[in-house]
């Protein structure tokens, strides 16, 4: 049999792992944009908020992030961290490591909502008297993000699709199970087609519910 043949009956053994892999991928997918999520407005605020030494450090920093490989943060924080006594599992440096990186372009996508809001809206809350913390929570920050929420779906989106790279620090997802699954029998063909497939369904599912939402919104 030419190894590039399709074999059923080897495609519907291998689907269980597979799925045991997407499950994983969208486990990391979520609690990674929890975390980039959080931290983007973390990021954001602190930059807005022009705090002596602390702002320009948080600039910085997002520039770092934003200006090197996603690969290159995960190996460090999964080899090199553990030296400096700070241990994580697997699935834990790759949630970390994937919503560090995509903070950086979160906070970059607040920024632009929160710098859409017209003036006119914060002169009248000033004027009004309304407490600060009243205006960000209760004005700003609302039509930001609502404003943000089509950029913020292509940023999970793209956040799914790059956990293929926690296969390279031992995290079983989608990519990893494709490739244990075919290095068994040597059959790469079904295994990597298959898990390209569920990429496809799944990336293209989101996509469309992106487009529905920017219709909704826009």
């Amino acid at each position: 049999m030419n190894g590039l043949d399709w074999d059923w009956a080897f495609a519907w053994s291998v689907m269980p792992d597979l799925l045991h892999g997407l499950r994983i991928t969208v486990i990391a997918t979520i609690a990674a944009s929890s975390v980039s999520f959080v931290l983007g407005l973390v990021w954001t605020l602190l930059r807005l908020r022009r705090i002596a030494v602390i702002s320009p450090a948080v600039d910085l920093f997002v520039l770092f992030i934003r200006g090197t490989p996603l690969l290159v943060q995960l190996y460090v924080v999964f080899y090199v961290l553990p030296k400096w006594g700070v241990s994580l599992s697997a699935l834990a440096t790759g949630i970390v490591g994937l919503g560090v990186f995509y903070s950086a372009s979160a906070s970059e996508i607040y920024r632009a909502g929160i710098e859409d809001i017209p003036i006119g809206q914060w002169e009248a809350a000033l004027t009004l008297g309304l407490p600060l913390r009243r205006l960000w929570l209760g004005i700003i920050l609302p039509q930001a993000i609502r404003a943000v929420l089509p950029m913020l779906g292509n940023l999970v989106v793209a956040m799914f699709k790059e956990t293929a790279l926690l296969s390279t620090i031992t995290v079983m997802e989608l990519m990893a199970e494709a490739k244990n699954a075919g290095s068994i029998d040597f059959r790469f063909v079904e295994p990597l087609t298959l898990a390209g497939a569920l990429y496809l369904v799944i990336s293209f599912a989101a996509a469309s519910a992106l487009r529905r939402l920017e219709v909704r919104h826009g």
